[in-house]
Parts: structure tokens; sequence; C-alpha cells
């Protein structure tokens, strides 16, 4: 007579799902091996590996360990003669899907909305176009200023903030001519508030100074305005970010609240189009 075993009393053991340790460990791998591939960004995206480790505050063989792994993936290289390591072609494709996606509208509005919030002053975003800085995202507070300049306005590349960071920021041919166009259909008090010798060789010099272009009644009567650029990877203007409002209530100086609001949200704007200072990641 044949007995069908009885089932063992002892729990067989499934690998269906790792234990929370196993899980655990897995996640501070990730983690350490994102810290090595930033990092090695971080330094300008080659380096040695004394140097990486530093950076990583991690002992050299446990940056190796990570550094052989991403190679594998071929997120790093290394280079045969000089022995330092850099990112490899898996990281640049990574970097440019990131790049493809870096629309400075979509990426300023946040900080279009806080100005907004924060400043109680309307704001917009302004990009580039064929006749002039053209509105492309408006932002108006709970009681507005009453401006003449909605969605699609062409501003003035002379008598505006937003055409002055332009001007200052892109070197343009194309540019420039619109500014000297303007310069000559100017009325003669209208050019008297601009440097003589040199209106707009002076015009760059002061927006390149300040980080950002001041206007008082110059585009509009009653209104004042301030404006900084949101840079791309290559540190080109690709738009400007702009608050105004009644001069009265609006303080447009350079040094003053909103200049500094306006110039900390567009350098915001600038990191997450991929924008490095000059220094940052420098070895």
């Amino acid at each position: 007579m044949t007995q069908t075993p009885e089932p063992s009393s002892v729990p067989t053991q499934t690998t269906d799902a790792p234990r929370p340790r196993e899980r655990r460990q897995r996640v501070q791998a990730a983690e350490t091996g994102m810290a090595v591939l930033k990092g090695l960004g971080r330094l300008g995206g080659r380096a040695s590996l004394t140097l990486l480790a530093a950076q990583v505050d991690e002992s050299p063989a446990k940056v190796h360990r990570y550094l052989v792994s991403l190679m594998e993936e071929g997120l790093v290289a290394q280079d045969a003669a000089t022995q330092q390591y850099y990112l490899g072609l898996e990281a640049m494709l990574l970097g440019l899907a990131a790049l493809r996606q870096a629309d400075p509208i979509r990426l300023a509005e946040p900080s279009l909305v806080r100005l907004r919030e924060g400043l109680e002053v309307t704001c917009f975003i302004a990009v580039m176009g064929n006749k002039g800085p053209t509105i492309v995202r408006f932002e108006e507070p709970g009681l507005p200023v009453t401006v003449n300049v909605r969605m699609g306005s062409v501003l003035s590349m002379l008598w505006s903030a937003t055409g002055r960071v332009f001007l200052a920021l892109q070197d343009d041919a194309r540019v420039r001519a619109l500014a000297e166009a303007e310069l000559a259909r100017a009325p003669a008090d209208i050019r008297a508030l601009l440097d003589a010798s040199d209106p707009i060789g002076r015009l760059r010099r002061q927006v390149l100074a300040e980080g950002c272009a001041t206007v008082r009644d110059t585009n509009l009567k009653g209104i004042s305005a301030v404006s900084a650029p949101l840079l791309d990877h290559n540190g080109r203007p690709c738009a400007a970010l702009t608050a105004l409002g009644a001069t009265g209530g609006f303080d447009a100086s350079a040094d003053g609240p909103i200049a500094q609001a306006v110039r900390r949200e567009a350098e915001a704007a600038s990191v997450l189009l991929g924008y490095q200072a000059p220094g940052v990641g420098a070895v």
C-alpha cells in the first residue's frame, strides 16, 4: 500500500521577492553608483580614481568596484593612456535625451508662478522671435497692472528690459541689427537716454555686469521692469524671465529685492536647462 508523504513542517523558502535586507543593500548600491557617476560629472566628466574618490568621499578601492560596473554598462570609460575615467557613450545618450526635453517655457513656469505669488507683480517669459523678443507665457497677480502687453506681444530690443537681456547675451548679427534699427528710428530725446558714444555697447556691458536688465518708463510710460536670462547648457540665452509693475511702487534697481528674486529664479531655471556657471565642476 502506497502512502502519501506528509508535507514537511519546514517552510519552503521562496525566491519570488527579495528579503528586506537584500532590497536595502541593492538600493544602497544603486545610490553609491549614482553618486560616483554624478561625482564624475561634477568634475567635468573626466577624473583620476584618486580625485573621484575624494569627490564622493569613499575609498578608492570601493569607487573602483563601482567604476568597473559602470564601465560594463557603457556609462563610464577609461583612457588607456592616462588611466583617467570619463563619461561613456551611454551617459552621453542619456544626457542628450534629457536635453531634448529641456523646454525653457515648461521648466521656467514654476519660477514664473513663484515670482507672481511672492512679489505680487505681473511677470512673463519671452523668447527671441523673428521680429524681436516675444512673450510666450504671461502671469498676472490678483490686482494686475494694466499694461498693453499680452501673449504674443513683441517687445523693443533697446527700451524693454527683456530686449536688453537678449541684446547683451545673444551675440547675433540679427539681434544687433534690430537694435540699431530701433536706435535710428528713435526721437532725439529718447536716444539721449543712452550713452552717445557707444549706446548699444554700454547697454550690453551694464546687463552683463549686473546679471539682469532694468528699465524705468522707457518702453511704457509709468511702467518699470526687471529681466534676467534663462541660459541653456551652452550658456546661450534661450528665454528671458521678466517682472514688471507701476513705476511708483516697483523697485527696478539692479540690487533691489525684485531684481534679486528675478535673477534667483532665472538661475534656478537655467540649472534645469543644463547650465553650469563658469568654474562649476572645474578641476
